[in-house]
């Protein structure tokens, strides 16, 4: 049995995980903008030294809080980015909830906005048992 979800499924699914986070960091993620699609493009995936579509299941976008200045101005918005297929595919391969791969994803990715590198991230995760 194939399983599918829509782009549209997955962005409520993210937009929920933004919604459900505590204060203050809910208000911090306020000007985050989420982004769903299939597939990380070659240029997403060379940022992150990927070569593989598949691998990468999100990725944020944009200066990270504790970088910003008063003094900056015109830039793009944070982002945070969903690809699909991945994730559909992870889903798959090792039975873990939609709704929980999400929750992990968006949350990670929201980690990079506070300024967390993937290293402080798997630290984080470890010490909490995840």
């Amino acid at each position: 049995m194939a399983i599918t979800v829509s782009a549209e499924e997955m962005d409520v699914l993210a937009r929920q995980v933004l919604a459900s986070l505590p204060e203050p960091f809910r208000a911090h993620c306020a000007d985050v903008v989420l982004m769903v699609e299939d597939f990380a493009t070659p240029e997403q995936l060379a940022s992150v030294g990927l070569l593989d579509r598949w691998e990468l299941s999100g990725l944020y976008e944009g200066r990270p809080l504790p970088d910003r200045s008063i003094w900056q101005s015109g830039e793009m918005p944070p982002r945070i980015w969903l690809f699909r297929m991945p994730l559909v595919a992870e889903m798959r391969a090792t039975r873990v909830s939609l709704e929980a791969l999400v929750r992990h994803v968006v949350i990670h990715e929201a980690g990079h906005h506070f300024g967390f590198s993937d290293e402080d991230m798997h630290a984080l995760e470890a010490q909490a048992g995840l």
